[in-house]
């Protein structure tokens, strides 16, 4: 899908400073100096998208302080007009292509990641782009505490059952795994728009939560 162009959002992006991180690999090893509780953990959101999930957790979750990660500059003017709406102290959005977290934070940073909806790459030549391909797991391991986790929610299930194997195989303990979320009625459960538009064509929703070794 071709996404439309917005010349407005450099300059909104840029008002947003509240919310949006205007530096942020300035920011390595200092994000929780951000947020007015600098004691509370650090979750990540690795591809905002359109930010339902991270102001929903923002909302949910005020005893955590959330970092969102989009690169597309077009779509993650919505997920900040999403934290605004939301009015949530606790959300911060960054619009940076990190291709390696630990450019952006220090080792043991983060207490959780979520990885939601990410690219399936199906091809195997593409193993390697993976969100969940073990190069990116040694990136999480780095910047996550000891004993940190790893969320993963998606409607592919190659991607999905692909996660499960490369998580056990970098020796990694699965936690919370379901193969149909929306069935198990989960009330904690905060939704994305993807999320939400494939469930409401009968797609089974997947999710796991796997926790590095300490």
């Amino acid at each position: 899908m071709r996404l439309r162009n917005k010349p407005w959002a450099d300059d909104f992006l840029r008002e947003q400073d509240g919310i949006v991180v205007q530096y942020p690999f300035e920011m390595k090893g200092k994000w929780k100096e951000l947020f007015r509780n600098t004691e509370q953990p650090l979750h990540l959101e690795i591809g905002s998208g359109k930010g339902q999930f991270i102001a929903g957790m923002g909302r949910q979750h005020p005893e955590v302080n959330f970092i969102g990660l989009e690169f597309v500059k077009s779509v993650i003017v919505g997920a900040v007009k999403k934290v605004i709406e939301a009015d949530t102290e606790n959300v911060r959005m960054v619009n940076e292509n990190a291709k390696d977290l630990r450019e952006l934070f220090e080792d043991d940073e983060v207490d959780h990641i979520y990885l939601n909806f990410s690219d399936p790459w199906p091809k195997n030549k593409h193993e390697k782009r993976r969100l969940t391909y073990r190069t990116f797991l040694e990136q999480y391991e780095a910047v996550l505490k000891s004993g940190g986790q790893v969320t993963l929610k998606t409607d592919n299930k190659g991607l999905f059952e692909y996660s499960l194997v490369s998580f056990s195989n970098y020796g990694m303990v699965l936690e919370d795994v379901s193969v149909d979320l929306h069935a198990d009625e989960d009330p904690l459960n905060v939704t994305t728009e993807y999320e939400e538009k494939f469930s409401a064509k009968g797609q089974p929703i997947y999710r796991c939560t796997a926790r590095f070794s300490p």
